[in-house]
């Protein structure tokens, strides 16, 4: 075997040291966002099964919410980071501080629209007659923070592309206990019941926001940066982030069908899907973290006109989402014995989901290249090809999934439908990244 020249070893440690240096702490970043739900469930759920049940409704659209805004995170990432290759941190910066404009001014908006439409949301999503007040008056308090949500995702991007993932851990940890230490406060201490729990989390995100505000705009006086709101540039950032945010909506479009089509097939399906549902969405934040390090470090290269750099490291992302696909895959394998029973005692339930995960298993490497294309293509503001591939994903299991009731292979075939999914997705992504056609160099595509 010929044994790799030292420069191409040393270019392979650098990028490795890249990767790891971006992507750990943004796996711990994401990983700290659910727990927020979490630790409203827990301390709700000592109220009484109206509270937590108001509580779930009302979280399920405040995630809907703050979830197709993520493109918020995404898009200003790859801004940011193509400035700073290019070397203009004062347009990083600049550019970071419009993302933050129209976060605001989404932010604003949803809440005009949630505050009075509250009762007939609660209602759509099918909450029952015993939670529905209390859903209503957690939506519509908890509402009142998703300005600082949304800001929250513009600054983590701008954060990213800056190459710094550490800051958003450190905040996601403070904002975790802060809210966690309030909930308990407002809801027992205080006697608030839910209205406390959706006080306790508004408080946190409006702090979260704050530290962040405080950070980029400490940064944004270093490099003598605008704060003031452009409109061009705002407008600019609404246009980056269109393509995403349809990306964004098939992408929860056809998880939606999932769920739709395993509650078709009874309620232990529907049980079983929800285990691997989370499951699959734990797995999916630790490929993630390599797709945020994907978005910062190709940004940078491009902008810094090195397109060599930028399919070298690519490259070498890809194979870590291999191996940590497999990695990933053989932990699901290892532990599922031990891993529904934690979820579900009923053996029809459980027997519904162990051919299921198998699934889940075998598709974690194909996982791994999808996330880490996609944030490559992110990195590089490939966004209106990010959209026409996702809905052309949605177009192929849509029907796919449909049938599953039809033909049968209950919950399996769900999941082989999404891994069908994904299978697109990759083959999407990969002939993009192939082409070439995503390498655009320079401070702006």
């Amino acid at each position: 075997m010929t044994q790799a020249p030292a420069a191409t070893k040393a270019a392979r440690r650098q990028h490795d040291r890249e990767i790891i240096a971006l992507a750990v702490p943004a796996f711990g970043a994401l990983v700290a966002e659910p727990l927020f739900v979490m630790a409203d469930s827990a301390i709700v759920g000592h109220l009484g099964t109206a509270q937590l049940a108001g509580l779930g409704v009302a979280s399920a659209l405040l995630t809907t919410a703050v979830s197709v805004f993520v493109f918020l995170a995404y898009a200003t990432t790859a801004a940011v980071a193509r400035r700073v290759g290019a070397g203009d941190l004062q347009a990083a910066i600049r550019q970071g501080m419009d993302g933050v404009w129209l976060a605001l001014l989404l932010g604003a908006a949803v809440i005009a629209v949630v505050l009075p439409t509250a009762p007939a949301l609660v209602e759509l999503f099918g909450a029952s007659d015993t939670a529905a007040p209390y859903a209503i008056t957690y939506l519509r308090i908890s509402s009142l923070g998703i300005p600082a949500m949304l800001v929250v995702l513009a600054s983590t991007g701008v954060l990213r592309g800056l190459q710094d993932t550490k800051t958003p851990l450190y905040v996601a940890i403070g904002g975790f206990v802060a809210n966690g230490v309030l909930n308990v406060v407002l809801v027992y201490g205080a006697g608030l019941g839910i209205a406390g729990s959706a006080w306790g989390t508004v408080i946190a995100q409006c702090a979260m926001a704050a530290v962040y505000l405080f950070v980029v705009v400490r940064g944004a006086r270093r490099h003598g940066a605008s704060l003031r709101p452009d409109a061009a540039g705002i407008r600019a950032c609404a246009q980056a982030g269109a393509p995403l945010l349809v990306r964004t909506l098939s992408l929860r479009a056809i998880l939606m069908i999932a769920t739709a089509v395993a509650a078709r097939l009874g309620d232990a399906d529907v049980a079983a899907h929800q285990i691997i549902l989370s499951l699959w969405s734990l797995l999916a934040f630790a490929l993630d973290a390599i797709a945020i390090a994907g978005q910062a470090i190709i940004g940078r290269y491009l902008g810094a006109n090195d397109p060599q750099g930028a399919r070298d490291v690519c490259r070498r992302m890809v194979q870590w989402g291999i191996a940590s696909g497999v990695v990933l895959g053989g932990l699901v394998v290892l532990a599922r014995p031990l891993f529904i029973p934690l979820f579900s005692s009923d053996s029809v339930v459980q027997d519904a989901a162990l051919p299921a995960l198998v699934v889940v298993a075998i598709s974690q490497p194909i996982c791994g290249i999808v996330y880490v294309l996609d944030g490559v293509l992110m990195g590089a503001g490939d966004g209106p090809y990010l959209a026409w591939a996702m809905l052309a994903t949605l177009a192929v299991f849509a029907p796919a999934a449909l049938l599953v009731p039809t033909f049968g292979g209950g919950l399996t075939a769900v999941w082989a439908a999404m891994t069908l999914m994904m299978a697109v997705r990759m083959v999407t992504l990969w002939l993009r990244t192939r082409s070439g056609h995503w390498i655009v160099t320079g401070a702006t595509r």
